[in-house]
């Protein structure tokens, strides 16, 4: 893995598989100018890179390839990958969220940030994954609009009606910072050598535009700056978390338009699907008609459904804390967080239509949904026993974990309980081996399937691996 600046690369993204094998993108980031990356070897042949853009001194290259069953990896660029090609027996698959922090992101020390990156790499080289499932906020990009006139004091105060040669301008400036987070994600120590050789799969979240999106007011992200802000991070998104541009969301989000990025894949035995919670938000609602006929067509295939909303699904009661905060001034700034949540007032009708999508699953198969966002680990169920659907989450795998206090604090609230459907009662409960429902430490999540069955353990920075967790 070259880490000089500028460079970055090969970052695998998961294709779908089929009788043919494991169709994957292998992308490359170079300085503008640079040589092109070589051409990609597989055991099939060579397979020639693809200019897919040039945006703030960077070209972004990928290689479109497939890997039968029977081949090990690729050869890139004088190195060897190894890929696990196998996904129809015991499998491992990574999820991870939150890899930063909102303010200082840039400066902290790379040993500290990426830890649990480290591990992860570390836990890969024992038994490989197969996939890494990122559930949301790959980047923290909220300080990426400081220094620019139309964006600095963002989202306090937004120009009424900037000059279209102003807005030009912000669009080079944001382009600039968000391809800066995304090198220094995706070159960082600790992970690097890991996403060449994992496959991933992302579903974006508020972070990845900036914090609070579509839980703002509409003043600022329907304004011609947030407008500018949300284009640059699409753009930034589909680049280096998909490998992709505009002209591939057709083929690779289950919504052909485009107006929301959720996506499906397919493993044997098993189905993998992520809704676009962010693209369509305002703040009174979550999804808009293109998501959601996208999510009512899926008909999941396989012995198990894995379900990532980047904002947890099944959460706690959260009425009386919204409230409660709404009443006080000093708090009213954290309203965007309260609205980001599936349990806010403002989404509780569709939330109930989430789980009702859910429940039509779950008839079929065992459903999982994991979930990132809130910086602590925890997990759920919605009962009844013989229909049990489970929520994981993990978060974060760089961001700091907020004090334990807070974290004690949730789970008080935690224990009221819900049942937004008649019938299907939420419980949140500690992790394996936990006391307290919500641990306030870094974490990941790793999915493994033994014999036909799940299971899913927490790798917690302090406290260690939890005893696994069955999901079938």
């Amino acid at each position: 893995m070259v880490q000089d600046k500028g460079f970055a690369g090969p970052i695998l993204h998961f294709r779908g598989c089929d009788a043919n094998g494991l169709h994957l993108a292998a992308v490359t980031v170079t300085p503008q100018g640079a040589v092109s990356p070589g051409s990609l070897r597989t055991a099939g042949g060579d397979c020639q890179p693809v200019l897919l853009a040039q945006v703030a001194g960077l070209a972004v290259w990928r290689h479109d390839f497939t890997l039968t069953t029977a081949e090990g990896g690729y050869h890139l660029n004088g190195r060897d990958h190894a890929v696990v090609t196998r996904l129809d027996g015991d499998i491992r698959i990574a999820f991870v969220s939150c890899n930063g922090e909102e303010n200082g992101d840039l400066d902290r020390e790379s040993a500290e940030r990426n830890l649990m990156w480290a591990r992860l790499e570390a836990d890969h080289r024992r038994a490989p994954f197969a996939l890494l499932l990122q559930g949301g906020d790959q980047i923290y990009a909220d300080e990426a609009t400081h220094g620019h006139p139309l964006t600095q004091d963002w989202p306090d105060h937004v120009p009424e009606d900037p000059s279209p040669d102003d807005l030009d301008d912000l669009t080079l400036y944001l382009q600039r910072k968000f391809a800066e987070r995304y090198m220094m994600v995706l070159a960082a120590e600790g992970c690097a050598n890991l996403l060449a050789s994992v496959p991933s799969l992302s579903v974006w979240d508020d972070h990845d535009i900036c914090d609070g999106w579509g839980s703002l007011p509409e003043s600022r992200t329907a304004s011609a700056v947030g407008q500018a802000l949300f284009r640059v991070a699409r753009q930034m998104y589909l680049l280096f978390q998909h490998g992709a541009t505009e002209a591939d969301v057709p083929a690779l989000f289950t919504d052909p338009t485009g107006s929301a990025l959720g996506w499906r894949r397919d493993l044997p035995g098993a189905t993998l699907f992520a809704p676009d919670l962010r693209s369509e938000r305002h703040r009174h609602r979550i999804m808009g008609e293109a998501g959601w006929k996208a999510m009512d067509a899926l008909q999941p295939m396989g012995d198990h459904v894995f379900m990532v909303s980047s904002v947890p699904l099944l959460g706690p009661r959260l009425s009386l804390l919204e409230s409660a905060m709404m009443m006080i001034p000093r708090m009213q700034h954290y309203e965007d967080d309260l609205r980001d949540q599936w349990q806010s007032h403002a989404h509780r009708d569709e939330w109930r239509r989430m789980l009702g999508a859910v429940l039509r699953m779950r008839k079929t198969a065992p459903v999982t949904v994991l979930s990132g966002e809130i910086h602590l680990a925890t997990r759920a169920e919605m009962g009844p026993d013989d229909s049990l659907v489970h929520q994981l989450v993990a978060s974060g795998i760089s961001h700091r974990a907020p004090p334990k206090a807070y974290a004690r604090v949730l789970g008080l609230f935690a224990g009221l309980g819900d049942a937004p459907l008649k019938g299907h009662p939420i419980r949140i409960k500690p992790l394996p081996g936990q006391k307290h429902r919500y641990v306030a430490e870094r974490n990941y999540l790793t999915l493994d399937r033994r014999a036909g069955r799940w299971q899913a353990v927490w790798h917690l920075e302090e406290s260690g691996d939890t005893p696994p967790l069955p999901l079938d």
